[in-house]
């Protein structure tokens, strides 16, 4: 039988039973992630300040980060050129594994009571190195379950689960942080053990597709760069994502805005850090609904820019719900460019190069957070944290000039 992928498929992908666990299986992953990124990052930040001003305790939750980027940034191009000779959903599976298990350390941490901070960053590191592995290879069997025809559509879907756990696990977090630390850890692990039994009871096979090659594993990895350096429009969306969550990312500046800025404690903290995912589900509904077909690149390059205005608005703002009201519109535009940026790689990879391509998406993309956050640390440390966020955002508006101008194939990508 041939796979979905091997002809043009359904062109819902509802219809097919392996996406749905798929979809479940995600969802229960970001919850997870979420609720035990809001919870570390609170606890960080909580056990800094009792020693630290705010701009020395903000470069702790930049080491937060930078500890999650760096196995990122060692791991994640081997881990694509794995996902493209090993069984994929069998390095999820794993994966996922070890993430609970890294959860599960932070609950027996936060139960001792008063853990040092190089515990809490050895097991954040450990996390990072997971994802390294986990997200060049989900991204590479997505499209080996659903086919071709209803990718588009998957990738909004996958959006949807994406943003439901970014506005409930943050929200949930910050919630559970409120009433005990470590129960946000437990209800973590209890996630990813969800996210591991969806995952195991997909039917469709993992193994990606036998390509004859005499190449080294290492000439394996340049090959995979070389088309994202060739393949301008590729190249042009994951560099500008970069850039810009680098600059203008504001995931880290949240517990600084709600607990020293805005003053509204854990429950305005989850509150600020679910309104991006709010805006960003209902455009990932309506994308599901109603999906971007023409003028890509201007939709992509316009949303863009309205997400670095949203961050220098945050940045300057003093009321809780005009910070909560531009995070949503922020989350919004964000959505926007993810969808068609997901999409333009996706469909102009071949099948045999998807784990490599993915893992360098990964480390553009994905590590861009974790680097992100270990750069606004700093520039909290020299700007504090208003000046970092309008700093931040208007240099995503810069970038987002400046890509137009030396990217013009994606500015002009019409039909997707």
């Amino acid at each position: 039988m041939p796979r979905p992928e091997e002809s043009l498929g359904p062109e819902s992908p509802w219809r097919i039973r392996d996406f749905r666990l798929l979809w479940l299986g995600r969802l229960a992953a970001v919850l997870g992630i979420q609720t035990q990124s809001s919870a570390l990052l609170w606890q960080v930040y909580e056990i800094a300040r009792q020693d630290h001003p705010i701009e020395q305790a903000s470069l702790y939750l930049g080491l937060v980060g930078l500890v999650q980027f760096v196995p990122l940034l060692a791991l994640t191009l081997p881990a694509g050129e794995m996902a493209d000779r090993r069984d994929r959903k069998r390095t999820v599976a794993v994966s996922i594994l070890v993430e609970g298990l890294c959860a599960a350390a932070f609950l027996a941490m936060a139960l001792h009571g008063d853990p040092p901070l190089w515990g809490l960053l050895a097991v954040a590191a450990l996390f990072g190195a997971c994802r390294a592995f986990l997200a060049p290879a989900s991204q590479a069997f997505l499209p080996m379950v659903v086919g071709r025809r209803a990718l588009p559509a998957a990738i909004a879907a996958q959006s949807i689960a994406f943003q439901a756990g970014a506005i409930a696990g943050p929200a949930l977090g910050g919630v559970i942080v409120g009433i005990a630390l470590p129960l946000a850890y437990a209800v973590a692990a209890g996630l990813f053990m969800l996210a591991l039994a969806s995952f195991l009871l997909i039917r469709t096979s993992g193994r990606p597709p036998r390509v004859a090659t005499a190449l080294s594993r290492m000439a394996a990895v340049r090959e995979g760069l070389a088309y994202v350096w060739r393949t301008k429009i590729v190249l042009g969306a994951i560099s500008l994502d970069l850039v810009v969550v680098l600059l203008a990312g504001v995931a880290l500046l949240t517990p600084i805005f709600a607990r020293d800025i805005l003053d509204v404690g854990p429950e305005g903290f989850g509150f600020l850090r679910a309104s991006f995912g709010v805006g960003a589900l209902m455009m990932a509904l309506y994308l599901s609904r109603f999906p971007i077909r023409r003028r890509g690149g201007l939709w992509m390059f316009s949303a863009v820019a309205v997400f670095g205005v949203c961050t220098l608005i945050f940045g300057l703002s003093q009321i809780v719900w005009l910070s909560g009201l531009v995070l949503l519109i922020g989350g919004a535009a964000d959505m926007i460019s993810v969808n068609i940026r997901h999409t333009l790689i996706q469909l102009s990879t071949p099948d045999h190069m998807r784990g490599r391509v993915s893992s360098v998406s990964m480390l553009f993309i994905g590590a861009s957070n974790e680097l992100g956050e270990a750069y606004s640390g700093v520039m909290v440390r020299l700007l504090g944290p208003v000046g970092a966020a309008v700093f931040g955002g208007c240099g995503a508006l810069v970038a987002t000039g400046a890509w137009a101008r030396m990217f013009p194939a994606l500015r002009r990508a019409d039909r997707l």
